[in-house]
């Protein structure tokens, strides 16, 4: 039987050449927001290794927008060149470039991970940061709430940086709407106390999600895939669920969204998250067989013969590997390895190329 892990999926005017998706993972090495020789070698290794699609990290649509002072930006047109010459390398080894484009709202300004998790002071190099209501992530860390105005500029970024995406060659954009960062924030009733036409009811938590859809759709090209991440649920009392994700994804859906990129939590310091393998893949499975738009799963997916599972069980119509592919940027070349499918390798490697 034909691995279903290393079948084509058409999306759109592309075809992936297997199932495997490089996961948007933050390097926290930008220089005021642009790419340098490190995402080079950190991406277009993962392109040589044989993956089918690249989501290149979470990428800020404005300066306040960024997690970290570290974080890759979209928001000027000096840093499209970079992207450009990544992105064609990607290309020309046989990997299909996207972005992800994210606001990190509450949650933005702090270092790099490596460097602790404290909010950063102006003096430190970080900035105000914003919300759907002043509640903090920490307690001690209020935000501002957005007023209208603030959320007409959030939306205006996401437009803006769409079209640099499209000038620096990617083929697939992700909105990010998942781990607690803006637009989970106005999601979800534990983050968002609004009383205007931004909070309250679940039409209005969604709206924010649904304006910025419209503008990235004002400026991607109608032929190239759009994907949403969210996290399927906050897992915690009173916050962000399961049926409202299935809900929200019926309705992307309908509005020309291509696929649902299912994680999950990331927003309050109290969530209990039931961690182990697959622990997320029944929120990808539910959402496909309720709403019928194709997801992808993600989450403590380690091996070929456990992806394979998934995608032959229809739980998920592609597999992003995060972690895995950090510890072996040649994931999919071993995989196929691994359940005796014959890929093609590059050249420069075929004589390293294991036959059994």
């Amino acid at each position: 039987m034909a691995s279903k892990l290393f079948s084509p999926l058409p999306i759109k005017s592309l075809v992936l050449k297997n199932r495997i998706v490089i996961s948007p993972m933050c390097q926290y090495s930008a220089i005021d927001g642009f790419a340098n020789d490190w995402h080079l070698v950190h991406l277009g290794s993962r392109a040589v290794g044989g993956a089918a699609l690249i989501l290149q990290e979470a990428t800020a649509v404005s300066p306040e927008a960024r997690i970290s002072p570290n974080d890759l930006g979209l928001w000027k047109d000096e840093q499209i060149e970079k992207m450009i010459s990544i992105n064609r390398f990607l290309t020309e080894n046989g990997t299909i470039p996207g972005i992800q484009l994210a606001h990190a709202g509450r949650k933005a300004a702090t270092p790099a991970p490596w460097n602790g998790h404290q909010k950063l002071s102006k003096d430190e190099g970080g900035w105000d940061t914003v919300a759907p209501s002043a509640i903090g992530f920490n307690a001690d860390e209020i935000p501002l709430a957005l007023d209208l105005d603030g959320i007409k500029k959030v939306i205006s970024d996401f437009k803006s940086a769409t079209k640099r995406a499209v000038q620096a060659g990617f083929k697939v954009v992700e909105i990010h709407a998942a781990h607690g960062y803006l637009l989970h924030q106005f999601l979800s009733p534990l983050s968002n106390l609004r009383t205007d036409e931004y909070g309250g009811s679940f039409d209005n938590r969604i709206r924010l999600t649904l304006e910025i859809l419209e503008a990235v759709q004002s400026e991607w090209p109608k032929d190239l895939p759009l994907f949403v991440r969210i996290s399927a649920t906050d897992w915690a009392e009173g916050g962000w669920n399961a049926e409202e994700s299935v809900q929200l994804s019926a309705i992307l859906g309908k509005l020309g969204v291509d696929l649902i990129d299912v994680s999950s939590g990331g927003l309050v310091a109290h969530q209990n998250i039931p961690i182990g393998p697959n622990y997320q893949v029944p929120f990808a499975e539910q959402i496909r067989k309720e709403t019928g738009i194709k997801t992808g799963a993600v989450g403590l997916i380690t091996d070929a013969a456990q992806a394979e599972e998934i995608l032959e069980s229809e739980k998920a119509d592609l597999i992003l590997f995060a972690r895995a592919s950090l510890r072996d940027p040649y994931l999919a070349l071993n995989f196929a390895s691994d359940i005796d499918e014959d890929v093609a390798w590059p050249n420069q490697y075929v004589r390293s190329k294991i036959r059994k």
